[in-house]
């Protein structure tokens, strides 16, 4: 049944005042700490209120307001939601980004633009910074869940040769390459992401020359680097939950091809290596039948940061594999 207008503006404004008071009241509670911490990107609500589809993002003084989209959606609610925010926090109206979020298989390209502006800030990330863009994508550059999966990474990297799949803006390879990596390897279809990658690089002050950025297939890459006999001490693989290839000739389904990647992966790993393998699907059930491997512990709870614990869904699922 559809509300009349007056009645529904009523129920919007009834909801931007409880999602301001809701979101107004996180940031109290996370900034000082972030602060401390010199962390810049943050989660302020995600979906927390059931009838309030939505999560809020705080990004060094900007916020980026996403809307989980549904057929009862309607084009005022989100710039209502957007505008209560933006003043319960004192934030200019030219620092609100507002976007949609589709949920499933419908979920777009990571990739694909909304606008323009090729406009980035800087934001911190404890002692490391990296390019942020709030306009034109979807996806801003930087996935601040899986900050507590970047230390691990730092921690594991010293002296070895990292390989990150999938690897988007290069800053699980930036922690690789500051805790001591010998090498690390960063493996993209998009030109895009790869420049992007490469001015993180830079501006944290790491060397070209033992951090190599490929713009490949990641099964491509993989098929070649075990012809090669090119191996690796250390993985991080977050593959996309579906994904299509640009002449729609190739779909890849997380669920369904996981178990042909991990062990795609597994074959240029040398013995003893540590993958840590990542998925966002809500759905989705491991297998690792056949899979040459000693060990494989889900290390979820460790690696979702406290502004990113829900109890409507789970951000991400992570698991470390011992080869």
């Amino acid at each position: 049944m559809t509300l009349p207008k007056i009645e529904l503006q009523e129920t919007y404004r009834s909801q931007a005042q409880m999602f301001a008071n809701k979101v107004k009241k996180r940031f109290k509670h996370l900034r000082k700490r972030f602060a401390e911490q010199n962390i810049d990107v943050f989660r302020l609500y995600d979906w927390d209120i059931p009838e309030i589809r939505a999560a809020v993002d705080w990004y060094a003084g900007h916020l980026v307001i996403a809307e989980y989209k549904r057929k009862q959606s309607t084009p005022e609610w989100l710039p209502m939601m957007g505008a209560a925010v933006a003043e319960a926090l004192n934030v200019p109206a030219e620092n609100v980004h507002l976007k949609e979020r589709f949920m499933g298989a419908q979920e777009g390209n990571r990739y694909e633009r909304l606008d323009y502006t090729d406009q980035k800030i800087v934001v911190s990330e404890r002692d490391f910074l990296f390019y942020v863009n709030l306009w034109d994508y979807v996806d801003t550059g930087l996935f601040s869940d899986h900050r507590n999966t970047r230390k691990l990474v730092r921690e594991q990297s010293e002296g070895g040769d990292f390989l990150n799949l999938y690897c988007y803006t290069g800053s699980f390879s930036c922690y690789a390459a500051k805790g001591g990596a010998r090498t690390t390897v960063s493996v993209d279809r998009s030109e895009t992401a790869l420049r992007w990658a490469r001015e993180n690089m830079n501006l944290n002050g790491i060397d070209e020359a033992a951090n190599t950025l490929i713009q490949a297939d990641t099964f491509d890459f993989l098929k070649n680097a075990k012809r090669e006999h090119r191996t690796f001490d250390l993985a991080v693989v977050d593959p996309p939950s579906f994904s299509t290839s640009r002449e729609k000739t190739y779909a890849f389904d997380v669920s369904a091809d996981h178990p042909s990647l991990l062990s795609a992966v597994i074959s240029v790993m040398n013995a003893g290596a540590t993958i840590f393998f990542s998925t966002n699907h809500q759905n989705f059930e491991l297998h690792l039948d056949r899979l040459e491997i000693t060990d494989a512990k889900e290390i979820t709870a460790v690696t979702i940061p406290e502004d990113y614990v829900s109890k409507k869904k789970t951000i991400h699922r992570c698991w470390n594999i011992t080869v």
